[in-house]
């Protein structure tokens, strides 16, 4: 047995998660039966066996895992976590149809108070799903940065690009990119978080402003975030409009590389996915999404196999109605032996795609995604105790094919403990789901 173990042991640890079984989704796939997680200052500092930490580590505030496994949080690598405020609004519609009544209501709907109003509600569905870490794209950004550093969550946001005639935070396209500046110019770097700019598609921004962007977020060191070839409608518009399509466009742009992360790429060539590859370029796969609006089945078996990093998200509240990373993860490990191949995603497989290799789309796997030491302390607690998931054969296929996201029993980041016990500790659920009944309530949406 493999285990974590940093060059210098330190002298103490703040807290110790002990008794589960380590599932370290580190490169070697280390399983720690009966094992513990050290922590000191949101950092882990060792993983082994719970009997030696917890002599090693005596003075450690402890989490017993007993029963349990312990895993890295999971990462959303596609969100927009706000659209909360419409769920159940857009639903059994085409994606052109989504986006004509979405972004209609938005710019009626939205404003700093409704996006905070509507991303607490977010926060809890996901720390109750054991999401430690997201990838939002949504409008006034500020106000859920407010509320996820109230909560303790780690949010990966910033300025949203979108050429539209009234964007829902008044900022016409000519001043965003000094807006955008400001921004990143006025961050603060901290482990486990980086820049990031959102660019929506090749259909809301012309070529020039993609190229613009993308010099933004170069000279910030930011990733840049993108929908691309969502559905072969897309890619039709786009393609009649510039004569490439999106992938293509985007390459003849120089935009593809190890900075740029597309959301979806369902419609895709081979030539394309050997692009990403040669590239680096990385995808955010989002099946339920996808499926709900008819827009197919990302090739996600030939991107693997052409050796493209692929994480998971759930997209927005709407297109998928849920911000379940779990239900996104086993139905990536389903949906794609459709064609008849059961090993085309296995259930390792899609675990990874759900926290480290999530985290390494994200240019921060250094930090996150894996339980080793070194690493930022994000990590969930998954009680094994229900029927559904006995007998415990093995860790990859219960988290895959069987676990449910009320399955998580406790959910730390930086190795804080937002939820013990699945109660949560620093947000106010039952004031969030109050606040954004009466918020929609008010909204007269037609």
């Amino acid at each position: 047995m493999t285990v974590t173990v940093p060059s210098q042991r330190p002298a103490s640890a703040d807290l110790l998660i002990h008794g589960g079984d380590v599932l370290t989704v580190d490169e070697a796939g280390t399983i720690v039966p009966d094992g513990a997680v050290a922590v000191r200052d949101g950092e882990i500092v060792e993983v082994g066996p719970a009997e030696e930490l917890r002599t090693r580590y005596a003075g450690a505030e402890t989490l017993d895992a007993t029963g349990c496994l312990v895993l890295p949080g999971l990462v959303n690598a596609h969100t927009h976590l706000a659209m909360t405020l419409l769920r159940g609004r857009a639903d059994d519609v085409t994606l052109q149809g989504f986006l004509e009544r979405v972004i209609r209501w938005e710019s009626e709907l939205l404003s700093a108070e409704n996006v905070a109003t509507a991303i607490r509600v977010a926060i809890a569905e996901s720390v109750r799903a054991g999401v430690t870490s997201a990838l939002d794209m949504y409008w006034f950004h500020e106000a859920a940065e407010r509320v996820a550093r109230e909560a303790g969550w780690r949010l990966h946001t910033g300025p949203t690009f979108m050429d539209v005639p009234d964007p829902a935070d008044g900022i016409a396209y000519e001043d965003r990119l000094a807006w955008a500046r400001r921004d990143l110019a006025s961050r603060t770097p901290r482990p486990g978080t980086r820049p990031v700019l959102f660019a929506h598609s090749a259909y809301t921004l012309s070529p020039e402003q993609l190229t613009e962007i993308a010099a933004l977020a170069r000279e910030f060191g930011a990733l840049l975030h993108i929908h691309a070839a969502e559905n072969a409608t897309e890619v039709a518009t786009v393609e009649v409009r510039y004569g490439k399509r999106p992938i293509e466009l985007l390459d003849s742009l120089g935009l593809l590389g190890p900075d740029l992360l597309l959301a979806h790429t369902v419609d895709l060539t081979g030539a394309e996915i050997a692009a990403l590859a040669r590239t680096g370029t990385s995808v955010a796969h989002c099946p339920v999404s996808n499926l709900k609006l008819g827009c197919g089945i990302a090739p996600v078996p030939r991107m693997l196999s052409a050796g493209v990093t692929v994480g998971l998200g759930t997209d927005g509240a709407v297109s998928s109605n849920s911000l379940d990373v779990l239900r996104s993860l086993g139905l990536a490990a389903l949906v794609h032996k459709a064609d008849g191949d059961p090993t085309a995603v296995g259930a390792e497989q899609a675990v990874r795609m759900a926290t480290i290799e999530g985290a390494r789309a994200l240019g921060l796997d250094d930090h996150l995604g894996s339980l080793e030491a070194g690493k930022r302390a994000d990590l969930i607690v998954l009680d094994l105790g229900g029927p559904h998931l006995a007998p415990r054969h093995d860790p990859w296929s219960t988290l895959a094919y069987a676990a449910r996201a009320e399955d998580v029993r406790d959910t730390l980041v930086d190795g804080r403990v937002l939820m013990r016990g699945r109660t949560l500790t620093t947000l106010d659920e039952g004031a969030a789901l109050t606040d954004l009944a009466a918020l929609v309530s008010r909204a007269d949406l037609v």
